[in-house]
């Protein structure tokens, strides 16, 4: 065997090598969070448009994560956010799902109104990165 057929040898076996160490090295994670807490419908339902006051709504579900003060009213603002993530190789795929909550209170700190985003079901995990 000549030195150039053994060196090329060597090289094609070296690339493989080194690709197959790249390719594998790469491999997989899963990611699975939750920012701040659920709110439980029943304790949304027993919120009363026109008596419940900011004390009670408070009680019932804990302290707003932000409080916004709009057009003489304020608003509590709660929120929570499910992050699901996989990664294979090179591929990945990221699932977000978000509630939030708002009530709106008068000057005198009595509900006037209260918004919920579309509740969705839970996001599944997903392997592969494109399409459903």
């Amino acid at each position: 065997m000549s030195y150039n057929t053994r060196r090329n040898t060597l090289r094609r076996i070296l690339t493989a090598l080194l690709l197959f160490f790249s390719v594998s090295s790469c491999g997989c994670a899963f990611f699975r969070g939750n920012y701040d807490d659920e709110f439980n419908a029943d304790d949304v339902a027993a919120i009363k448009v026109g008596t419940s006051t900011r004390q009670d709504v408070a009680n019932l579900l804990g302290a707003p994560e932000r409080v916004i003060e709009a057009n003489d009213q304020e608003i509590f603002h709660y929120y929570n956010y499910m992050v699901k993530s996989g990664t294979i190789l090179f591929f990945s795929r990221t699932n977000v799902v978000g509630n939030d909550l708002y009530i709106f209170f008068s000057r005198d700190g009595i509900a006037q109104q209260v918004v919920s985003g579309r509740q969705r079901p839970s996001p599944k995990m997903q392997f592969w990165p494109f399409g459903d």
